[in-house]
């Protein structure tokens, strides 16, 4: 039995969030987008940055995951149908990303949706 990196959870539940209809994309962090911006204005050149995804997972007290997800939505569904499918998506992905690595633990997907396109 090995412990999943948290890596390996992130871009499971972020190809989970990115495959569920509507999602047109994931929210970079503040950071991320504060980095890139401090980047582009130092040099003249454009960079290849890549920006982490709108996913942040951490471990449970009692030893299960947690796992939140920041996502653009299309505005053309609603909104609240989309968000149940992604939670539902990344609750599914991660828990099949567990299982590899051992006895799968119990996960909660929080979904926030940060604006529609």
């Amino acid at each position: 039995m090995t412990t999943p990196h948290p890596e390996d959870i992130q871009q499971a539940a972020a190809a989970a969030a990115l495959a569920a209809p509507g999602v047109a994309a994931l929210q970079p962090a503040l950071a991320d987008r504060l980095a890139l911006a401090a980047s582009r204005a130092m040099t003249a050149r454009t960079t290849s940055h890549h920006e982490a995804a709108g996913i942040r997972c951490e471990h449970t007290s009692d030893g299960g995951w947690h796992v939140e997800v920041r996502c653009i939505l299309h505005a053309d569904r609603r909104v609240v149908d989309i968000a149940r499918q992604v939670r539902e998506d990344v609750r599914t992905a991660v828990t099949a990303c567990l299982t590899q690595h051992g006895a799968p633990k119990p996960v909660t997907v929080l979904v926030t949706v940060t604006r529609t396109v």
